[in-house]
């Protein structure tokens, strides 16, 4: 039985008024389209034109060293670019601010006994390994030097373009995809129009929302989000076409629980978070929370906060529905991964409410500091490092160390250990390891 937020119950009910507007707004879109998509084509022909003549005139610009464009590389934390050297010949290479490169010397080259060496290392440091981190604009030359070679890396460090944000800070798991259609939609959407419609999968619980097409079907993935469907029997979430009918921000549900960023969408079958034992989001149901990703629910769709409350804001009233029973194959973004939490915080931690004690929270690494040790002696880069996700847990399995140190070299090496939690958000800390 459905209830209101003052526990009164309220009658199942199956609204589809969307449907008939969304068959006109298809054929509208039909038409509206047909006209873009020959514009489109227009454009793409004119810049192929522009492109192959710049293709002929030699403006393609040239190739580092291990046979890439300059820039073809995005930055990342911990960007690794290899670079191998020529004895006798200069090697041009292009790093943006942030990025390393380990270099490789020619075959045959011991190098233990090669001398690496940085002419400017406050644009670009080299370590005992050949390891490069460019780490300002500029330009700096890189000697590698024994009896054997005598090699020059001629750097250039241009800075690194700057990340796109969305302006939403919540934490999600959510996969994403075809921002660039959904932007089209919605720059073009009349009002009363529906952007989105919403296909639940209650075998992988998965939901995944879709914008339309040219032909103004949605048949266009945009965001996947985890959840949990009904657990079977008489709680199975029921297969078929549906439309959100009702909306409410909390909500009292069967079991004495409460779930926020209620969208109905047939009879007492809900969106809705995981539950709470009160009208207090700090009151969480850790139990069910770790719980997401399989069927548990009394057969509502249960999600993350910022999952729900992403569908109670961009799905109103209308919007339509469709449950499905398959495989993976019918879940084209994927299943995002659901995160786990020990119950010391009963917070949902995606919830953007300020006093959510999870608000601010990373990843975090430890145990990765600057050490020092004898030439010879043993070395292991993972020993006493471990790295956890946004909730606390371990997640030092994903982990990446980016560098090397030759424990019977003398010398100075930086490792830069990097990792991405559920919610991708990313933690990276570079450790000076000296041999002595």
């Amino acid at each position: 039985m459905l209830y209101s937020r003052y526990n009164t119950p309220m009658e199942p009910t199956r609204i589809r008024s969307g449907s008939d507007y969304r068959r006109r707004q298809q054929q509208r879109k039909k038409k509206r389209n047909r006209l873009l998509a020959l514009t489109l084509a227009a454009v793409l022909v004119v810049a192929g034109v522009i492109l192959l003549l710049r293709g002929f005139s030699g403006g393609s610009g040239g190739a580092s060293a291990d046979g890439t464009s300059p820039g073809a590389v995005d930055p990342t934390y911990a960007q690794t670019v290899n670079t191998r050297l020529l004895d006798t010949v200069r090697t041009e290479l292009n790093l943006q601010v942030g990025e390393l490169c380990m270099l490789t010397l020619p075959s045959g080259t011991d190098i233990h006994g090669v001398t690496f060496a940085s002419d400017n290392s406050g644009v670009v440091r080299v370590d005992s390994a050949g390891r490069l981190d460019a780490l300002r604009e500029g330009k700096a030359n890189i000697t590698a030097v024994s009896d054997s070679i005598n090699a020059v890396c001629v750097c250039t460090v241009t800075a690194a373009p700057s990340e796109e944000t969305s302006g939403d800070e919540r934490l999600t798991t959510a996969y994403t995809a075809n921002e660039d259609i959904l932007a089209q939609n919605t720059a073009m959407m009349e009002i009363g129009e529906y952007l989105y419609s919403l296909t639940v999968n209650r075998r992988t619980n998965t939901v995944t929302a879709y914008t339309y097409d040219e032909n103004g079907r949605y048949t266009v993935p945009v965001r996947a989000m985890v959840c949990s469907c009904g657990k079977g029997g008489n709680s199975s979430t029921p297969i078929g076409e549906y439309d959100i009918y009702y909306r409410d921000e909390w909500l009292g549900l069967e079991g004495n629980v409460y779930g926020q960023y209620i969208s109905g969408f047939y009879g007492d079958f809900l969106f809705h978070s995981v539950p709470y034992y009160s009208l207090d989001r700090g009151d969480l149901k850790v139990g069910e929370f770790n719980k997401l990703g399989s069927n548990a629910s009394e057969g509502c769709v249960r999600l993350m906060v910022s999952d729900v409350l992403w569908i109670y804001e961009n799905c109103p009233v209308g919007t339509s529905v469709n449950v499905i029973d398959a495989d993976a194959s019918a879940d084209p973004l994927g299943k995002p991964p659901a995160v786990r939490l020990d119950g010391s915080i009963t917070w949902d931690p995606t919830d953007p409410d300020p006093e959510n004690p999870f608000r601010g929270s990373q990843p975090a690494i430890t145990g990765a500091g600057d050490t020092a040790l004898k030439s010879g002696d043993s070395f292991d880069s993972l020993r006493g490092v471990k790295a956890t996700d946004t909730c606390g847990n371990d997640i030092t399995d994903r982990m990446t160390v980016a560098g090397t140190v030759l424990s019977d070299k003398p010398g100075v090496y930086y490792l830069t250990y990097t990792v991405t939690d559920d919610f991708g958000q990313t933690c990276e800390v570079t450790r000076t390891v000296t041999v002595g």
